[in-house]
């Protein structure tokens, strides 16, 4: 048996690698994509790149200090932007207009589509295969890009984390779409670009895909039996 090592997440590494192991390709028969950096190009730079005037560097330190990633988080985990926004002013009134514009501003911080990742999911339906989608999402935000994209309307079902008030990697939100769809987990494929919710996936059994590009998903979905209509994917 292979020694199981933590990743300072908490997950078993060595452990969900077995697992993931043990799964039958052949029997894979549904796919379950993230959102944000996998089919939606989403960046707060997008966003405050205009309000610093070119000074790179006091973006990335706001973006660092201020409005953070763990912040974003809490967002996404359902709290109120009002509340947030109001909560993180207080704290730095210098910079409450800048803390504003991540609510006045944000559909500025989507870039659009990932193409050549949408053009797999519109390959994926067309052949019939089960979709899903759970996204770390505000619930406040999210109507925005259901009005912007045609491609969501492919998924047979969206977990959007801020309306379930739970949040990827945590486990709750993997069985929310398991009862919520009846899916099997030993028969999908979820594919993220984050690594810690990947491991948080192999560790409830999927089959997990670390997204890096779309090419390799590519190839990644036809070893699951995928894709097999698509030209130009190689194996």
């Amino acid at each position: 048996m292979a020694a199981a090592t933590t990743d300072g997440r908490g997950i078993m590494m060595g452990q969900a690698a077995e697992r993931a192991g043990s799964i039958d390709r052949a029997s894979i028969d549904t796919v379950v994509f993230d959102l944000g950096g996998v089919l939606v190009d989403w960046n707060p730079r997008y966003a405050y790149r205009p309000l610093f005037d070119g000074d790179e560097e006091a973006m990335e330190r706001f973006l660092a200090e201020i409005c953070t990633s763990a912040w974003n988080h809490q967002l996404d985990e359902g709290r109120p932007f009002a509340e947030a926004i109001a909560e993180l002013s207080a704290r730095h009134p210098d910079q409450a207009h800048l803390i504003r514009a991540w609510w006045d501003r944000w559909p500025d911080m989507l870039g659009g589509v990932i193409p050549e990742t949408v053009a797999l999911l519109e390959a994926l339906h067309r052949d019939g295969v089960p979709l899903y989608a759970i996204t770390n999402w505000s619930g406040e935000t999210f109507p925005i890009a259901r009005g912007r994209f045609e491609f969501l309307k492919l998924f047979r079902d969206i977990v959007v984390s801020g309306d379930e008030r739970l949040a990827k990697p945590d486990r709750r939100i993997f069985d929310l779409l398991v009862a919520r769809a009846g899916i099997d987990p030993r028969r999908s494929v979820f594919i993220d670009d984050a690594p810690k919710n990947v491991a948080a996936a192999e560790a409830l059994g999927f089959a997990a895909v670390h997204f890096t590009g779309a090419e390799d998903l590519a190839r990644r979905l036809r070893a699951y039996g995928f894709l097999g209509g698509l030209p130009g994917v190689a194996p």
